[in-house]
């Protein structure tokens, strides 16, 4: 199954002084589209009585981007457990190598390209008063059945 794939526009100021962008912006990146895409197709309300918090969180950098390069994000889910879900997201150049904008987007395309940078998100699921792992939620559960890839991790 395809990754459902989140736009990630460069901005001017992601670039850092080496002329790419910085590594902090493809956490952020991950982070929103992860985030987006629970509120979004998820039923996650970050307002409600479970909340998912991320406890891990890794990337390898591939290859370089810059702006005003056009960036997506490709989510997956590696592992599905009791209270936590590891995402596993590819960072990918926008086909049309222009800017990215708009809403996630599934049609279909083959996730064939080489990411230029793999990530990791691992969100555990908790009561948002007590703080204490809650199993992840069924509509969420449900949700992410569609996701499931296995993950590709370098030697």
């Amino acid at each position: 199954m395809p990754r459902v794939r989140h736009p990630f526009p460069l901005r001017w100021n992601d670039n850092d002084q080496y002329g790419h962008v910085n590594s902090t912006v493809y956490y952020e990146a991950m982070d929103t589209a992860v985030n987006a895409w629970m509120i979004a197709r998820g039923g996650l309300d970050p307002a409600g009585d479970v909340i998912g918090l991320c406890v891990a969180s890794s990337c390898e950098f591939r290859a370089s981007a810059s702006y005003p390069e056009g960036l997506e994000v490709a989510i997956g889910v590696g592992k599905v457990g009791r209270t936590s879900l590891t995402w596993d997201l590819h960072i990918l150049r926008a086909p049309d190598g222009g800017s990215a904008a708009g809403d996630d987007v599934d049609d279909g395309r083959d996730d064939g390209a080489a990411p230029i940078a793999v990530g990791r998100f691992t969100h555990v699921f908790v009561d948002a008063t007590t703080r204490r792992p809650v199993p992840v939620p069924e509509q969420l559960r449900a949700a992410v059945a569609q996701l499931v890839v296995v993950p590709q991790h370098s030697d």
